[in-house]
């Protein structure tokens, strides 16, 4: 029962898509534009960087709360396996955020959503996350790459920790079914980047520029493919 509760309230949290309301409270309809993806990525390249940066703080957030939530209902009764608890919260955010019913089950990629799982579910993963994701972004500009490498060392990171014996006396059989959340999360987010992988593989990913000059402007507005 625990771990259905926890799911729902992270889908419940998932639902708010702050790329969708941002964009509708500037007047578009952020599905329309660029990439149609309703996530930071997509708000960055249609509404600019502080759009981006506010896409991406709402999307986390909502996922770091409703872990918070998670650990504040079930850390006294439910010591021994609060961080399967907190993965399930976890994964209950990226669902809702990806497939929000409201939406017609069209929302983003859930990377920003998982970006907040990170940071609020053991302090060792998120050295990782970020030196894997800035340092593939600052060096390639490719959004995607540095989010697919994300979830690749989250997911080995998760198996090694968890082996490790970080997560406390928890038994073997809830080890395995974290790793199995894990697993579901990483497929999902490479099926969800299922086109940019295409696109990395054929060198015509588009690249993504926090800051734009002439030379930032031009590659972004160049024609590469980008779903629709």
């Amino acid at each position: 029962m625990e771990r259905v509760i926890c799911l729902l309230i992270g889908y419940i949290f998932g639902l708010f898509q702050t790329a969708y309301f941002y964009g509708k409270a500037k007047g578009i309809d952020i599905r329309k534009y660029g990439s149609g993806n309703a996530g930071t990525t997509n708000a960055l390249r249609v509404l600019g960087t502080k759009a981006g940066l506010i896409v991406l703080a709402g999307d986390c957030l909502k996922c770091i709360i409703a872990v918070c939530i998670t650990r504040a209902l079930f850390s006294t009764g439910h010591p021994e396996n609060i961080y399967l608890l907190c993965l399930y919260t976890g994964a209950g955010a990226v669902i809702g955020h990806n497939f929000p019913f409201y939406m017609g089950f069209k929302g983003g990629k859930g990377i920003a959503a998982t970006a907040g799982l990170i940071l609020s579910f053991h302090p060792y993963f998120i050295v990782m996350g970020v030196v894997l994701f800035f340092g593939t972004f600052l060096t390639t500009h490719y959004v995607s790459l540095g989010s697919l490498l994300v979830y690749a060392g989250f997911m080995i990171q998760m198996v090694v920790c968890g082996q490790m014996g970080l997560f406390g006396a928890m038994p073997q059989s809830q080890l395995y079914e974290m790793y199995a959340i894990t697993a579901f999360l990483t497929v999902m987010a490479y099926w969800k980047h299922r086109q940019n992988i295409v696109r990395l593989i054929h060198g015509n990913e588009r690249k993504t520029y926090l800051f734009k000059n002439k030379k930032s402007v031009e590659a972004q507005t160049e024609i590469s493919g980008e779903d629709k």
